[in-house]
């Protein structure tokens, strides 16, 4: 009998350990959704919100290889030396990714080479640098610009200045070797941000594999894979680390000066493309948008998926995620304002006519 006590108050024991893990990891894991308002300057003044300077905003409804040049030709911006393009090639069996055929005018007219780091989840065809160079191949990608696996022999470390959570952000090693960055993102929904753009294409898609890692857990661990690490970080904690990483990326770049973000709203799955069997497409494509501010840029593709009528689906991505706080912290800290004026160029040429 007494055998059967002490096996009972080990068990009731462990009962309660179990029990306040639960509770402490339920704490720690809490976040508060963000509700969704636009910032498109004009709504603020109607509804009297006040608001700082807007960033500009240009938009065409046209998805073409036409489009995507005269957009990056309205942002006015010269380049010189070295440009990088950097974009998601895609996991193996997502058919959402950027098609080559559409970027490829503007990225040869710049003499671009398309850069990417490797990434750091289970499971993916592009944890590794040859299989990753062969699914951009297989992608169409290496038929018309150079590929840089940045991270391929390495990574470098940039500071991070004014952050939270992260005090420097480890990059590929090769981002040294360029000498402007146009940030060619395809704005959809993700699984762990809710949403993926320009501040998310700079971030985790510029962070060696050790550094996504480090983003996904707030500098806590930086050993690949992102899975265990990711699983008990706050999910603001995860994005708020996004937006300081973008910022040091911003920063390295002569503070935004040499880098530049066109996006483009199409196939938007609520999944990443980093996901090789995406939610299929339920809402329409949107157009193309650029900006020198990704935080705005990023602001207002949310904003139009808001707009959307057929939006829900991403909608309810963005929010249950509380993608939205990526926006909060990168103006908190300076990268950029939420604030926006969209210029839709296509409404200019009619008027020009």
């Amino acid at each position: 009998m007494k055998r059967w006590k002490k096996v009972l108050a080990v068990f009731a024991a462990i009962v309660m350990v179990i029990a306040l893990l639960a509770v402490v990891y339920t704490v720690h894991m809490h976040y508060d959704i963000e509700p969704h308002v636009s910032y498109e300057a004009k709504v603020m003044d109607a509804e009297g919100r006040s608001h700082d300077e807007p960033s500009v905003v240009y938009m065409t409804h046209e998805i073409t290889p036409e489009a995507l040049m005269k957009m990056y030709e309205t942002l006015d911006v010269h380049p010189e030396g070295k440009v990088a393009v950097k974009l998601s090639t895609g996991e193996a069996g997502n058919p959402n990714y950027l098609d080559p055929a559409l970027i490829k005018d503007l990225v040869q007219s710049l003499n671009g080479t398309i850069i990417e780091c490797n990434t750091a989840y289970s499971g993916s065809k592009r944890a590794d640098t040859a299989m990753h160079r062969q699914v951009a191949e297989d992608h169409g990608f290496t038929a018309i610009a150079d590929l840089d696996i940045m991270d391929e022999n390495g990574y470098m470390t940039i500071p991070v200045e004014g952050g939270d959570h992260l005090k420097e952000n480890w990059v590929g090693k090769d981002l040294a070797e360029y000498d402007y960055v146009l940030v060619l993102s395809h704005f959809k929904g993700h699984p762990m941000g809710g949403f993926g753009g320009a501040l998310k294409n700079i971030s985790i898609g510029i962070a060696s594999r050790e550094g996504k890692v480090r983003i996904h857990t707030g500098g806590v661990f930086s050993r690949p894979p992102i899975d265990m690490g990711a699983m008990i970080t706050n999910q603001d904690v995860f994005t708020d680390s996004m937006a300081e990483a973008a910022k040091s990326v911003s920063d390295y770049e002569d503070h935004g000066r040499k880098m530049v973000y066109i996006s483009v709203m199409n196939h938007l799955s609520i999944d990443c493309d980093c996901v090789s069997t995406p939610t299929e497409v339920d809402m329409h494509d949107i157009g193309i948008l650029a900006s020198t501010d990704p935080v705005a840029l990023d602001q207002a593709c949310v904003d139009l998926v808001f707009e959307a009528p057929d939006g829900a689906s991403l909608q309810n991505r963005i929010l249950e995620k509380n993608g939205l706080n990526i926006l909060t912290h990168a103006q908190k800290i300076g990268l950029g304002s939420r604030c926006y004026e969209l210029v839709d160029v296509d409404e200019e040429s009619d008027d020009d006519q």
